[in-house]
């Protein structure tokens, strides 16, 4: 039997890819004790390895395809595919964001206040060479954790990676500028992609993957609706979705199905139910395919 071989992100994507893949369709388990994943597809042979070494591994064919961040894509340098951009994180379905900060009470008020300083980061690739598009001499040195805790004491700034801000608001951190945001990346190299089986493989689970992060915030509305009623419904529902209308065994009665925003639900189906539709049901959805 053939096999994809797929990197899986080890750390703070690993819980939410998870969750991610069960919506397109594949289930994965993940032991404390081994990096090698087991799913309920046979044609998936998975390793757990970290985000920060995934683009590498692609680009040298060790794994066929894989998941990680366009930020350790750029860091790394690798010559990979995107296959496309699943917009997901650790704690949601957001972008995350590389920041440059220093302490509430420092003196630095912009990236031109560095020249000459130390600065702490993991992705130091990338803050090199932004510092040099700046036109800014410092001491760019690796972090191996614990970034935030250096600054304003072993360093005069980090670059540091956040997605909502509030671990920097609880060091007492103040950004004073935004380095670039990133996604993750669904990518693969040459060698699969040149592969028939192995590029419809990719294609496949790329579309069930955006096909699973397209339902998020989304929900269905299935309603019966007699057909003098028709038109007071449509109105009130939002007025770019095309709802699909089925006939019913009555002939004065029709079905309608609608994928709306689950946070217009509460508002619609009183108003739904005013407006002469009945058997309301709200359904939750686990891919979209456009």
């Amino acid at each position: 039997m053939k096999k994809l071989k797929l990197g899986f992100p080890k750390g703070s994507l690993q819980n939410a890819t998870v969750e991610l893949f069960k919506k397109a369709g594949t289930k994965i388990s993940i032991s404390s004790r081994s990096y090698y994943l087991i799913s309920d597809d046979d044609e998936l042979e998975i390793m757990l390895v970290r985000s920060q070494e995934m683009a590498k591994y692609v680009q040298d064919g060790f794994f066929d395809a894989g998941l990680t961040g366009f930020d350790w894509i750029c860091e790394s340098g690798a010559k990979v595919e995107e296959v496309c951009e699943l917009n997901y994180a650790k704690s949601g379905f957001r972008s995350v964001r590389w920041v440059l900060a220093v302490t509430e009470d420092s003196k630095i008020k912009s990236i031109k206040d560095l020249e000459g300083k130390r600065v702490a980061t993991e992705l130091i690739n990338y803050t090199k060479k932004y510092f040099a598009k700046n036109k800014i001499k410092a001491d760019i040195e690796f972090s191996w954790g614990a970034t935030e805790a250096k600054a304003g004491k072993l360093v005069d700034a980090i670059v540091e990676l956040t997605e909502t801000g509030s671990s920097l608001r609880a060091n007492k951190l103040r950004v004073i500028d935004e380095m670039f945001s990133s996604t993750t990346r669904f990518i693969a190299n040459d060698k699969a992609l040149n592969d028939n089986w192995k590029k419809e493989k990719i294609e496949n689970m790329a579309m069930l993957l955006k096909g699973a992060l397209a339902t998020e915030g989304m929900v269905g509305l299935k309603m019966n609706v007699p057909l003098k009623f028709l038109e007071k419904v449509i109105v009130v529902l939002p007025a770019h979705k095309k709802p699909t209308i089925s006939q019913l065994s009555d002939r004065e009665w029709i079905a309608l199905d609608i994928i709306i925003e689950e946070r217009t639900v509460k508002k619609i189906i009183p108003a739904l139910k005013r407006s002469g539709a009945a058997d309301i049901i709200e359904y939750p959805l686990n891919k979209i395919i456009y």
